[in-house]
């Protein structure tokens, strides 16, 4: 079978590896028909170290089952199904507690730790498949499966800053960065209820997209000149929450910038940094909270996917792009250029 390896950084190869087969009773083997190019991938595309490589990639995707292990019970083959980007087994005290993403059982952790397995391929195979794998009531070939496929990770992480951030009805919202992540943190605010939401992002094509997805006002500047548009826009005192969709720790600063006191920052861009201000003069005095992390997007799954069977919502239009499996060191590169949003993979 055909799949999507990194050497290093800028180094993205499709090549043949050895088929993806069953390997323990609740393993599931999914034919891939439709991936994508995660934002998040674009770190290691930028910084990998080519003694790290090569590794698979591709944590996002929609299949059909071919076959289970024997203990394999919710799916079955030639069921049409979406992977959230963590695995896990839907039944330890934290999946309980709907954090899947800290599932304690030992075959549980995010895909891209599952060394040999990618979803930017023909196939997977789907460790804790029952716990891990969600129905989909519609067919491979739905109009319907780029916005079922945002569920795997960024609808579901967008979704989560606002939830951590405490959005609710009449809040006021700043979202930093017009990524797939971003746009869908500005589409979760406002079916949310966010009576104002501040997109900024300086791509005019994503802004736009902000725009029909919910935002009410754009800023393109940055640092303290786009701190400053804020709070014009908000009285001088800056937004209830800000969601931080990026992960550099310009973003961060930004946010604290924009949120007013007794407000939230909530971050889901995968943080570059280790060391932030969180003091007295930054957080403490003014009772500002941290927020966010890691999306549990298992817990999110049945939650959102009626509004887009429905039609209510389309979050599948941050993809811009498609592709088949020999575009994919393309898609790359035009996503680190930002030619492209998002890539769609058709195997």
């Amino acid at each position: 079978m055909r799949a999507t390896l990194m050497y290093g950084a800028g180094d993205v190869r499709v090549e043949n590896v050895p088929d993806s087969v069953i390997e323990h009773p609740s393993d599931a083997l999914v034919r891939i028909t439709a991936s994508c190019i995660c934002g998040s991938d674009l770190h290691p595309y930028a910084s990998m170290k080519s003694a790290d490589g090569p590794v698979r990639m591709g944590h996002e995707f929609i299949g059909t089952v071919e076959d289970t292990g024997p203990e394999v019970t919710t799916v079955k083959r030639g069921d049409l199904v979406v992977a959230p980007f963590a695995i896990s087994d839907n039944t330890c005290a934290f999946c309980r507690a709907r954090l899947h993403t800290s599932c304690v059982h030992p075959q549980a952790h995010l895909w891209d730790d599952e060394a040999g397995e990618g979803g930017q391929a023909e196939a997977v195979r789907v460790p804790l498949a029952d716990g891990t794998l969600v129905k989909l009531p519609v067919t491979a070939d739905s109009a319907l499966v780029p916005s079922l496929l945002t569920l795997s990770d960024v609808f579901c992480a967008g979704h989560h800053a606002a939830v951590a951030g405490g959005v609710d009805e009449g809040a006021r919202v700043t979202v930093i960065g017009d990524g797939a992540v971003g746009l869908l943190a500005v589409l979760s605010a406002e079916r949310l209820g966010a009576e104002q939401i501040i997109l900024m992002g300086r791509h005019r094509a994503r802004t736009d997209l902000g725009r029909d997805f919910g935002a009410t006002d754009v800023l393109a500047a940055r640092g303290a000149e786009g701190i400053e548009a804020v709070r014009e826009l908000t009285g001088g005192h800056g937004t209830h929450v800000v969601l931080e969709a990026v992960g550099h720790l310009a973003a961060y600063e930004q946010a604290l910038g924009a949120v007013r006191p007794g407000g939230v920052i909530s971050r889901v861009g995968v943080p570059q940094y280790e060391d932030a201000p969180v003091g007295f003069g930054s957080l403490f005095r003014h009772n500002i909270r941290l927020a966010g992390g890691v999306a549990p997007a298992r817990a999110y799954i049945e939650e959102l996917m009626p509004d887009i069977l429905s039609g209510t919502i389309e979050p599948g239009k941050v993809f811009d792009t498609r592709t088949g499996l020999d575009g994919i060191p393309a898609g790359y590169q035009d996503m680190a250029d930002r030619t492209a949003l998002k890539v769609l993979v058709k195997p």
